[in-house]
This record gives C-alpha cells, sequence and structure tokens, in this order.
C-alpha cells in the first residue's frame, strides 16, 4: 500500500458507540443503573452546533462594533444530546412523561443531578476525541 492510499477512506478506523450508565435514578428491576447508547459527535456536527448556538454580541464601550459569542451551556446540552442514541430524546412520548419539548430539555429532566449532568457532557467529549488540557499536559510530560 503506497503512502498515499492509506489515507483513503475505505482505511480509516471507524469509532464504535459507548455504553455508559448516565445517571443512578434509572435503573432496572434489580437496582442497577440503566445503560445508555452514547455515539461521537463528527466534525461537521459539532461545527454544525456551534453555529446555531453563536450570536453577535455588542462589544462593551465600542457603539457599533459586535463580536461573535457561543451560548456554551446551549452548546454542550445540543452536543450531549446529539450523541445519545438510546434513549431515544426525540421519542414524544419520553418528552411527554417529562413535560418537555425537546431533546435538550429532556437530557435535563432526565439527569437532574447536575454531578451527574456534568459527567455525560465530559463522556460525550471524550468519545468524540476532546481531551482536557491537564490529559494533555499529562501526555506531553511522558
Amino acid at each position: 500500500m503506497s503512502n498515499f492510499s492509506a489515507f483513503m477512506k475505505s482505511n480509516k478506523k471507524q469509532r464504535q458507540n459507548e455504553l455508559y450508565a448516565a445517571t443512578k435514578s434509572l435503573t432496572d428491576e434489580n437496582g442497577v443503573p440503566l445503560l445508555w447508547e452514547l455515539r461521537p459527535v463528527t466534525t461537521r456536527e459539532n461545527e454544525a452546533i456551534r453555529e446555531e448556538c453563536m450570536t453577535e454580541v455588542q462589544v462593551p464601550g465600542k457603539p457599533g462594533m459586535y463580536r461573535p459569542h457561543v451560548n456554551m451551556s446551549a452548546y454542550q446540552a445540543k452536543m450531549v444530546a446529539a450523541a445519545v442514541v438510546m434513549p431515544d430524546l426525540h421519542d414524544a412520548a419520553l418528552q411527554d412523561s417529562y413535560g418537555v419539548m425537546s431533546p435538550e430539555e429532556l437530557l435535563k429532566e432526565m439527569l437532574d443531578d447536575a454531578g451527574e449532568y456534568a459527567d455525560l457532557a465530559v463522556k460525550v467529549q471524550q468519545i468524540s476525541g476532546f481531551t482536557s488540557l491537564a490529559e494533555d499536559v499529562e501526555t506531553a510530560k511522558n
């Protein structure tokens, strides 16, 4: 295989979905937390989500000047919702059972423990290829 052909799509490794217990409050009949299926968010999906969450805000003290601003809370919620395969956050019956109208709202109702929600967001970032600064520093040290 030549160097060039090694870059062909047919040689690209596929990332796998992962199972993750997102909350202790949703369990099976034996009290074992239910597993959620998560998938990696692609670069294109990430860019679309960022764009959707971006607005123009006025630069303080500079009338008529604007800069882009990303609503990070909305971005994180949309990113996590995009990664959840199961449960189906778009299911109307599931949304109705929690009294919400969007996948992002449903996530926040299902994971009303702020720590569990944050942990799920970190897990989604990890499987989507994001690393923390601490991880990058540790890798550089070794």
